[in-house]
């Protein structure tokens, strides 16, 4: 990185986070103030605020890579979110908010009883504190890996800055922060489509490198092909990601505290509205970000290894010159794939639709074999490295970044990874701080504590979760795939959660032994199915939700009738 690079990151960063704190001074002076930020925030800073949370430094690092190597169809993932937004705002708002809790797991007390409203919160605390962790650790073991930067520093650094304005301003200063952060983000991501499509060679436009990623599959933006092991299909995403998002948008306290935020109910309803509506646009384009230096490297040889580090450290081992012999064909892959993605392209232009066929086939072929020697690259890399993570989609944007963005437009988009990372742990700590407060400190052990006591309380609870996500990010191992980790992690409990929430608002006959004792025993059923079975992890969503309501039914007809219900279902 250049002193350009450094300035553009540095500055950024300090005024997002100073911008956060200024606009904040003075105004979290009572716990409900500091956890729910007072109840002013306008539906603009909701919406940004709600889709800062979900994009995680994750979606910008893994999200590219994950179209680079699957195509456009992790896009359905999506499909579910704006119907999801609509049933939140109309069903969950107005009860939050009725009630005027300060996280969500509370109405559970109210409906049902102690231990359900615990068993929600902790089911949180686990998944959450967990996904924390991997949001820190994510940005930090990529950022070093491809720019040098020391591994432990690198976490610390990023996990003190958001500690530091999370504890300070509170819930209302994440919100405030998290706005420009957001405009930070998109914009970068614009800025970087642009960048790529200018680096394109000369004779290649913008809708000609389109071609070349469709003829290779990767445009591939819907599938209607109804099937359960497939991750993203349209099916799997209107179903299972209906759901999780339901559980995620109504459920998270990370989100539910967002829009808690908002000077009435209707301001509440157009932030989530306004994320339902733009988020599919916004993974879109970071998707196509991904396709367009997919694009760029049918032109360009791209690194055999986008994690160069590797490449490094095998070339200490004895299999040093087995691998510069794949090198070699490497080089020579690369320039039979340019050579076909040009004779397509002038097979296009000529309009023979047979010379277009058969060019066609010719480019799935070098590209086919390219993707050989890359299998071929990687067991070599773990003979010589046994153990190693060999799967490097999470470094190729940023690889591609550190390579062919001008000088300034590399910190810029280095800033864009931090302020996610930065973004989405803020409220994950306020929020974790918020539950354990609220749910478990204040209501089992200082049920009588005075609110200057609560307020401390808070922020000490923040920090020690803080804490926490930087020691798990310190001790993490890399996964198989960032984005789809958080998002399979999520999906193992969020249906439990969900269920509980459901079976609140709409079963009104059910008590609190009957739910309690169907979420365990659903919680248990999905966490088996994901160690035995192939099931694509958005359907765990489904069945996790769907098991807690129908067991609840069924456990209820067991049940004393004498069970005294909630004060909100005895209304």
């Amino acid at each position: 990185m250049t002193l350009l690079d450094w300035l553009v990151l540095i500055g950024s960063t300090a005024f997002m986070v100073g911008w956060g704190l200024w606009r904040t001074r003075g105004e979290s002076k009572t716990t409900e103030e500091y956890l729910r930020g007072g109840h002013d925030l306008r539906w603009p800073t909701i919406g940004l605020s709600v889709m800062a949370t979900q994009a995680s430094a994750i979606t910008f690092l893994s999200v590219p890579g994950q179209a680079y190597e699957d195509g456009m169809r992790f896009v359905q993932f999506y499909f579910g979110m704006p119907i999801a937004m609509v049933i939140v705002s109309a069903v969950f708002v107005p009860i939050f908010y009725r009630l005027n809790v300060l996280t969500a797991y509370e109405y559970l007390e109210s409906r049902f009883d102690l231990k359900t409203r615990l068993l929600g919160a902790l089911l949180f605390l686990i998944q959450r504190g967990l996904a924390s962790g991997i949001t820190i650790y994510a940005p930090s073991i990529i950022l070093s890996a491809i720019f040098g930067w020391p591994l432990e520093p690198t976490i610390i650094i990023m996990g003190g800055l958001v500690i530091l304005y999370t504890v300070t301003g509170g819930s209302k200063a994440v919100s405030q922060t998290q706005k420009q952060q957001m405009v930070v983000m998109l914009g970068g991501m614009v800025v970087a489509a642009f960048v790529i499509v200018w680096r394109l060679p000369e004779h290649v436009s913008f809708g000609r490198a389109v071609d070349v990623a469709g003829a290779l599959g990767r445009m591939n933006v819907v599938s209607f092909d109804l099937d359960f092991n497939d991750r993203y299909n349209f099916w799997s995403g209107i179903t299972g990601g209906l759901f999780l998002s339901l559980s995620y948008f109504g459920t998270d306290q990370s989100q539910v505290g967002r829009y808690l935020t908002g000077r009435s109910i209707t301001e509440s309803r157009l932030g989530l509205l306004f994320n339902g509506v733009l988020k599919i646009p916004m993974q879109f384009l970071i998707l196509f970000v991904g396709i367009l230096v997919f694009a760029f490297y049918q032109f360009t040889a791209p690194p055999l290894f986008f994690n160069d580090t590797l490449r490094a450290r095998v070339q200490a081992t004895a299999q040093a010159g087995e691998l510069a012999t794949v090198e070699s064909r490497w080089t020579q892959a690369q320039a039979d794939k340019r050579a076909a993605a040009d004779q397509y392209l002038a097979a296009r232009d000529s309009g023979d639709g047979s010379a277009e066929q058969s060019a066609r086939e010719r480019l799935q072929a070098t590209a086919r074999t390219a993707e050989g020697i890359r299998k071929e690259a990687k067991a070599v890399v773990s003979r010589a490295l046994p153990g190693v993570e060999t799967k490097d989609s999470d470094y190729i944007f940023i690889s591609f970044v550190r390579d062919w963005m001008p000088s300034g437009l590399v910190g810029l988009l280095i800033t864009v990874i931090l302020a996610a990372a930065m973004s989405s742990i803020a409220s994950e700590l306020n929020a974790l701080g918020a539950t354990t407060t609220v749910d478990f400190y204040k209501r089992l052990l200082r049920p009588d504590a005075t609110d200057r006591h609560m307020l401390i309380a808070s922020k000490l609870l923040t920090i020690f979760w803080g804490l926490v996500a930087v020691a798990f990010a310190s001790f993490a191992s890399l996964l198989d795939n960032l984005i789809q980790a958080v998002n399979i992690l999520g999906s193992i409990f969020y249906g439990t959660v969900l269920g509980l929430f459901l079976v609140a608002f709409f079963l009104k006959h059910v008590r609190g032994h009957a739910v309690f004792l169907a979420a365990v025993l659903s919680q248990g059923t999905v966490i088996a199915l994901y160690a035995t079975t192939k099931i694509g992890y958005l359907w765990y969503n489904v069945i996790g939700c769907s098991l807690v309501v129908v067991l609840s039914l069924m456990l209820q007809l067991f049940m004393p009738r004498t069970e005294p219900a909630g004060p909100t279902a005895r209304a």
